[in-house]
């Protein structure tokens, strides 16, 4: 993680990701360099696991010019580590679904080189290309029911999706 002097009043750091460091050990904040107000640190290692059924989201992820990977960070409640790992995906459609909820922050970094090989020969062996079949459509109704047709509270056979009423006559006295 980055940490720079925040751009408002409001926000004393603005922390990015900077890197992501392949077979690095354990650490816990380690700080890896500093410049002035600015600092770089090496918050925690995660492991990035692969799962056969997203070998799809790999070759997609891979595919891109700069093929990246997600960091799905949460907030901390200590106002020195403001941040905690929550996850590191190469999967594009897992770090969406992080998004949505609102709460976690999800960081795009370029993948290092060494990390891109292993990924790409990893999805190249367990990438299964699943045929294209048509969905076809049922030429008939499977309940033989159509909604609304054939509710006896309704009178007019012309107008089945009307809600029922009790019939009122105009102008009556």
């Amino acid at each position: 993680m980055r940490r720079k002097p925040g751009a408002t009043r409001w926000q004393k750091w603005a922390w990015s990701v900077s890197a992501l460091l392949p077979g690095a050990g354990p650490a816990d904040w380690k700080v890896l360099r500093e410049e002035g107000d600015s600092a770089e640190f090496h918050i925690g290692t995660l492991p990035l696991t692969l799962w056969r059924t997203d070998a799809e989201a790999y070759r997609i992820a891979l595919a891109e010019a700069t093929p990246c990977a997600y960091v799905v960070l949460e907030p901390s409640s200590d106002a020195d580590r403001p941040l905690a790992l929550k996850l590191v995906t190469a999967n594009p459609h897992e770090a969406m679904q992080y998004s949505e909820g609102g709460d976690d922050l999800i960081e795009k970094v370029p993948m290092p080189p060494a990390l891109i090989a292993w990924v790409q020969e990893w999805t190249d062996a367990h990438f299964v290309e699943e045929p294209f079949k048509k969905r076809k459509r049922k030429k008939y109704l499977e309940d033989k029911v159509e909604d609304g047709v054939g509710d006896p509270r309704i009178q007019q056979v012309t107008d089945v999706y009307r809600a029922p009423s009790r019939d009122r006559k105009l102008g009556s006295s």
